[in-house]
């Protein structure tokens, strides 16, 4: 069973293959493939989102008598991993939080949205947005 990949989790992985050093579009590819389904057709359009949002640049190399374009993350493309990463673990806990109670799914969905609000009211609180004080 394959999940369908929301945009920013390909970009997050992409990006974060991106970090072990440049490479080409066809080895993202094959990174890629060891955890999710993706074709190279799917994958090229991500690469020039991310570069035309300056996430990644690209430059060309010789090989085997033609060019071979290569990818490379920016300081930029590292930031926005950075922002991937939280994002996941917080989207990670909601999705756990969810399935670890499958006697009382609703429930367990509700306790996570309480939990989420919370952090969020502490935020506010610490921000001196919240006007319930």
């Amino acid at each position: 069973m394959a999940f369908k990949i929301e945009s920013s989790l390909l970009d997050a992985c992409a990006l974060a293959i991106l970090t072990r050093g440049d490479t080409y579009g066809y080895e993202i590819t094959q990174s890629m493939k060891q955890a999710i389904v993706v074709s190279e057709s799917t994958l090229y359009p991500v690469l020039r989102r991310l570069q035309k949002e300056n996430f990644c640049k690209t430059y060309d190399e010789p090989y085997q008598g033609r060019n071979r374009r290569y990818y490379s993350i920016t300081e930029e493309g590292r930031a926005k991993l950075e922002e991937y990463k939280l994002q996941w673990i917080d989207y990670k806990t909601a999705i756990e939080t969810f399935l670890g109670d499958a006697d009382n799914p609703v429930q367990a969905a509700s306790d996570a949205d309480d939990s989420a609000s919370g952090t969020d009211n502490e935020n506010q609180k610490k921000l001196g947005g919240n006007d319930d004080e």
